[in-house]
């Protein structure tokens, strides 16, 4: 892990629920400063929706100055349709990310689960329990959109900002 004084955000993208996690490192420590969920009504069209997701992720980005963001990427699976509306929501909190100046890097569900539970094709209740244990939290973050926020943000902080950029 890298020595800095930083602020990390992470972020797991969903058009329905984006998780957004803060966390301080200094040095090998980290501590938890933030979490939620940005969720969208599926009543709303879909541009007042992104614009939702990309003014909230901005306003985290206001109040808490990180410096860097770990995202998760797209996860196709069999859901064609899904997986576009969640890049969709992935591009609307990257812009937030982009006029913020931060540093940002893309990590895979299972480099996330990898670096934070040990295996990649851990649970969410096991992803939860860890980012708990981490982050020395009284009680696992809620919902698991903010949990797997949080373990994104951990993943860019145990891989040093070695990940692919976006």
């Amino acid at each position: 892990m890298s020595g800095e004084d930083r602020i990390i955000l992470g972020i797991d993208p969903g058009l329905a629920h984006t998780g957004w996690g803060v966390v301080h490192q200094t040095g090998p420590r980290l501590t938890c400063v933030a979490y939620g969920c940005v969720a969208t009504d599926t009543s709303v069209p879909l541009a007042m929706r992104l614009r939702k997701i990309h003014e909230q992720i901005g306003a985290v980005a206001t109040r808490f100055q990180p410096v860097c963001v770990g995202i998760e990427t797209v996860w196709f699976g069999q859901n064609i349709t899904a997986a576009f509306a969640t890049g969709q929501a992935r591009g609307a909190a990257l812009v937030a990310c982009a006029e913020h100046d931060m540093d940002v890097l893309e990590f895979t569900p299972r480099q996330i689960k990898l670096a934070v539970v040990g295996t990649g094709s851990a649970e969410k209740d096991q992803v939860q329990y860890m980012v708990q244990r981490l982050l020395k939290l009284s009680k696992p973050p809620e919902p698991d959109h903010a949990s797997d926020a949080l373990a994104a943000a951990i993943c860019y902080a145990t891989h040093d900002g070695v990940g692919a950029r976006v």
